[in-house]
């Protein structure tokens, strides 16, 4: 899966979305009807205030549902096919291999979101730190992000490539 620099696409492989589209349909059928069991027997053990099989039940609905709500909202804004990308230049769904200032070692990775982590190599978001840093840019290029404790740190862009699944 893939964003554009659109934020409100979200590009998916056929296989992504089938996957995602077969998660939802049994969080949303099967999952709710499990998790609705798991409530009701728990409940029938007594005092609810005491009762930790019910607030687990309970806990675990919650993040069902929101975990329901997020994959709705994947699959609205879905397109099915590939991103549009120019080789070169950084975005999503590219296969990007940079080079950070003091280190001889070359870094690969795919530039994706999350829902992409069944990748065989590294998945960074585009909203990350590094990701939005180097999005649009070329190869040869260098840039500075942010790191967490405040410093920055140089990134040569050496490849951008489009994934191709290996």
């Amino acid at each position: 899966m893939t964003q554009t620099r659109d934020d409100n696409v979200t590009w998916l492989t056929q296989e992504a979305y089938d996957r995602l589209k077969s998660e939802l349909d049994h969080l949303s059928g099967s999952g709710r009807v499990e998790i609705a069991e798991k409530i009701e027997a728990a409940r029938e053990e007594g005092d609810l205030k005491e009762n930790g099989g019910y607030h687990a039940a309970k806990e675990e609905q919650g993040k069902m549902e929101a975990r329901i709500l997020q994959l709705t909202e994947i699959l609205r804004t879905a397109k099915v096919g590939e991103a549009p990308r120019t080789e070169g230049v950084v975005g999503p769904g590219m296969t990007v291999t940079v080079k950070f200032a003091g280190d001889d070692e070359e870094v690969t990775f795919l530039l994706a979101s999350r829902e992409e982590s069944g990748a065989p190599i590294d998945v960074y978001s585009p909203k990350s730190p590094l990701g939005a840093a180097i999005n649009g840019k070329r190869v040869g290029e260098e840039v500075s992000y942010p790191l967490p404790n405040g410093k920055t740190l140089a990134v040569e862009i050496i490849d951008a490539v489009p994934y191709t699944g290996v």
